[in-house]
């Protein structure tokens, strides 16, 4: 150092400044170079090459060192005035600073990265909590970088932030809902990267694909995204489809409209016709064997037909199609299975298919529903029945000239 105020004590002032500060630029940019270009680049096959956190971490770091060369090294320039030494030396500290906050920033994104390759990632994400502490960091690192810049201590600084803390909560206060509401879902294991949500309400109708402090996104099955600020999912409802996943079996609630007007008692030879029909020969022999016994007790010699009672088409549809459910190979076993009639309404007497799937592949659930109705629906005549279906014009073209006069 004294050799070089010799070498600069011969020259003139600004010439002396001059070369100081070309030397000192020169120095820390060789030294970037070697530590960005040389080493790192030496050092990145020994790096996770499956992220790029690790090389932009490494690179925040390496930045430090020749800044820490030029707020050293000012402080050798000659004939600088000392305002101009202070300014960048206290730029220099700041940029330190900040520096290694982006380090820190970088490094736990990689922490997040390695986390979500594992397995359990998906269920207790921590993205939203990486969040928060990098906030913390960048909070912390402002509050050092304006007090090297104003050369302060930062408890002077801290000291004046009970001031401000309602501006704080004001300008904070959907980062501390999101950070309330990433706890609760994660706590409550209540929402998992990969599942299929329904909020209507946000037009939200597919797969979770990132959750993370302020927003959760959702891709939709159109492929669009629908971004979801994380507390709304604590605060408003919403459709969670992880159970049926879970479960194996995908329900099936739909119901056939019967016209009432073909409801009716079944027929002796159309009871022996029905016997063709293998999944529902063992209903009709244990019912009419039932009836039977039931009509010879209570009867007691009376023959009117309206006083005994008679296998009806209807109540025989809802046995078959049982029957069918039982039988049909894609029906989970060890589900709720149910057939039902519901209260007549205008639209025909509804009869209710309540059942499972054995799969909850979108597809294969609707080609299985599907296969089922058209079963269904193609078999009624075969009970003397038919799908109610509101007149169309068709209907009324096909009417006799004529009927309609008085």
């Amino acid at each position: 150092m004294e050799q070089l105020q010799t070498f600069f004590a011969d020259q003139v002032p600004w010439v002396q400044t001059l070369i100081a500060l070309v030397l000192l630029a020169l120095a820390a940019l060789a030294v970037n170079y070697v530590l960005k270009y040389v080493i790192l680049r030496a050092a990145k096959p020994l790096l996770d090459q499956k992220s790029d956190a690790t090389d932009k971490a490494a690179s925040w770091l390496a930045t430090v060192v020749p800044l820490l060369i030029v707020s050293r090294g000012i402080v050798a320039v000659p004939n600088l005035p000392e305002e101009v030494t202070t300014l960048v030396t206290n730029v220099a500290q700041a940029l330190i600073v900040l520096s290694i906050a982006m380090a820190i920033v970088k490094a736990l994104s990689y922490v997040n990265e390695l986390y979500e390759r594992r397995p359990e990632s998906r269920n207790r994400p921590i993205k939203g909590f990486v969040q928060v502490i990098k906030i913390v960091v960048l909070c912390g690192a402002a509050i050092i970088m304006i007090s090297a810049l104003i050369d302060q201590s930062p408890l002077l600084l801290l000291s004046g932030l009970g001031a401000i803390t309602a501006v704080l909560l004001l300008v904070f206060k959907d980062t501390i809902l999101s950070l309330v509401a990433s706890v609760q879902l994660t706590t409550n294991d209540m929402l998992r990267v990969g599942d299929w949500i329904e909020m209507p309400g946000m037009n939200a109708d597919g797969d979770v694909i990132d959750i993370s402090l302020h927003t959760v996104k959702v891709q939709n099955f159109d492929k669009t995204i629908t971004t979801i600020p994380t507390h709304r999912l604590v605060s408003d409802s919403y459709r969670n489809w992880r159970g049926m996943s879970e479960s194996g079996g995908r329900r099936i609630k739909r119901s056939l409209h019967i016209d009432q007007n073909t409801v009716r008692f079944l027929s002796d030879d159309e009871v022996l016709e029905l016997k063709k029909l293998r999944i529902l020969k063992p209903y009709l022999a244990a019912k009419r064997e039932e009836i039977a016994e039931w009509n010879a007790k209570e009867l007691d010699g009376d023959d009117a037909p309206e006083n005994a009672r008679r296998l009806t088409n209807i109540g025989t549809l809802r046995a078959y199609i049982i029957a069918y459910l039982k039988w049909h190979p894609r029906i989970g076993d060890g589900f709720t299975l149910l057939v039902r009639q519901l209260a007549p309404t205008s639209l025909g007497l509804p009869i209710e298919i309540y059942c499972f799937t054995d799969t909850t592949t979108w597809g294969e659930y609707e080609a299985i529903q599907a296969d089922i109705f058209d079963h269904l629906l193609a078999i009624l005549p075969e009970f003397g029945l038919r799908i109610y279906q509101e007149p169309s014009g068709l209907d009324v073209r096909e009417v006799p000239a004529g009927m309609g006069a008085a």
